[in-house]
């Protein structure tokens, strides 16, 4: 009998397994100290299969971003659900961002860590990913303040600022639940709205904080916008 010939494993089969190695050595052990033969000894590939495929390890490390990048978003945009109360949707959509951090550590290292401190063209490659998420949460955030008003030409600025405060507290929350045990994705959604929807729910309401009339850092009361007797959307 002649030998048994191995299945051929299809190409884009091969370069994912080659793109989960590497995201998992660049998420553990950084961009500079990740090398070639230990990825290809991980993808049980040989380093010259590696570059033929993905060329260099400035591809190969664009590649991982990029795939990452797109897994999150899509994870995000999938978990706020629409036609729920916009609390519920934002509720949702955090859940799912802390869901897969949670579940994809080492990617998240390689987006938030990695590639924003190994060059300017890695980082734009995350800034893009990021200002999507910033456009969804502006939107999501925006329609409910518009509907809450009853005011469809309610201005975006600010409501773009707090879109961008809060992508920002969700990626800082993100790395401390990765970092601390026990902590959910739920728990962390549940930090994130109750520090967050209090004060987007006195926007929505029309209540702005500003200081008071006096010196800049004065302590005084400032009046209307106190917070009495609001409970949390999240249980």
């Amino acid at each position: 009998m002649g030998a048994v010939k191995s299945k051929r494993i299809p190409r884009a089969v091969r370069e994912q397994q080659m793109l989960d190695a590497a995201v998992r050595t660049f998420g553990r052990r950084g961009y500079t100290a990740a090398s070639m033969d230990e990825i290809a000894e991980l993808a049980g590939v040989s380093k010259p299969l590696v570059y033929l495929y993905l060329n260099s390890k400035e591809e190969l490390f664009t590649a991982c971003i990029r795939r990452e990048a797109t897994a999150l978003v899509e994870a995000v945009r999938a978990g706020a659900s629409p036609g729920l109360p916009a609390d519920r949707q934002l509720w949702s959509g955090l859940t799912a961002f802390f869901t897969h951090t949670a579940r994809h550590p080492d990617a998240w290292a390689v987006l938030h860590l990695q590639a924003r401190t190994h060059g300017e063209a890695f980082a734009a490659e995350v800034a893009t990913m990021r200002a999507e998420v910033v456009a969804f949460v502006t939107e999501l955030i925006l329609a409910a303040a518009r509907e809450a008003h009853q005011d469809p030409d309610l201005p975006g600025g600010e409501i773009s600022g707090l879109a961008e405060a809060l992508v920002g507290a969700a990626e800082a929350l993100a790395d401390w639940a990765n970092a601390t045990p026990g902590v959910t994705a739920r728990q962390a959604s549940a930090t994130l709205m109750n520090f967050s929807w209090e004060g987007l729910g006195d926007l929505m309401a029309g209540r702005r904080w500003s200081p008071s009339d006096g010196a800049e850092g004065s302590t005084a009361d400032p009046g209307p916008v106190a917070h009495a007797g609001r409970t949390s959307p999240v249980r």
